[in-house]
């Protein structure tokens, strides 16, 4: 029997991100930025109301926290993945030196893993000696199968900076947009309930896409992005403006 590696093993071997686990950086860097900017703004948004003051404040004090923190969370986007990039080829470094000093014990590392995996007898023994017998992807079965760490490279990083300082600037601008369309009395009803949908749909769409149950993913999204809103709220109370 002769053992061949599928697509995904050669993707992984070559050092690239499988496709599902691109769109999974990918939906949890929107919903880190977005989630966020959109929180974070209602909450400021209600406390400025609770304390009393102006639309002039609440505008002002909302866009400069859209601004700033858009930069922020793009900027430490951007060097968590740095810092992620900088873990694995450690960890690759190190794995490499243990395959090159120590093969016998990283050759019976790889066995001890396909035999937790149901392989046994000529089978195991060919499965083995195929990956061991290429140092390159010897080490790339251990990075991802042993120690499950993919590769991150800079332009991964820049990548998600951006999808980060963009979807935190979008989800600030939505409790936002109301405030300069609506008189306040209305413009707050319509924040709250446009932030309430747009969590429950980002909840939803992510339980589609990756595991889970959408309505209940989606309610959870709600509870706990209006819940943390509803914090500003109570320290708006705690300062109001005449005080």
């Amino acid at each position: 029997m002769t053992v061949t590696l599928s697509r995904n093993d050669e993707s992984v071997a070559a050092g690239r991100p499988l496709r599902h686990e691109l769109k999974a950086n990918w939906l949890r860097d929107v919903i880190l930025g977005g989630q966020d900017g959109l929180v974070n703004i209602l909450g400021i948004v209600l406390g400025v109301i609770a304390a009393g003051g102006s639309n002039t404040v609440l505008l002002v004090a909302g866009f400069a926290a859209a601004i700033t923190e858009s930069i922020s969370m793009g900027a430490v986007g951007y060097t968590s993945r740095l810092s992620d990039r900088d873990y694995y080829e450690a960890v690759r470094r190190r794995e490499l030196a243990e395959i090159e000093n120590l093969p016998d014990a990283e050759r019976d590392a790889v066995r001890t893993m396909y035999a937790a995996k149901g392989f046994s007898g000529t089978l195991l023994d060919q499965v083995v000696d195929t990956i061991t017998a290429d140092k390159d992807r010897w080490l790339a079965t251990i990075m991802d199968d042993e120690l499950h760490l993919q590769p991150v490279e800079t332009r991964d990083a820049l990548r998600s900076s951006v999808i980060i300082t963009a979807a935190t600037l979008v989800g600030h601008l939505i409790p936002l947009v109301p405030f300069l369309l609506l008189a306040r009395a209305p413009a707050v009803v319509v924040a709250i309930a446009l932030s309430g949908v747009v969590l429950f749909g980002v909840g939803a769409y992510s339980a589609i896409t990756l595991v889970g149950s959408w309505r209940r993913n989606g309610l959870k999204m709600v509870v706990i992005g209006l819940g943390a809103a509803a914090i500003g709220f109570g320290i708006g109370l705690a300062f109001p403006s005449g005080a």
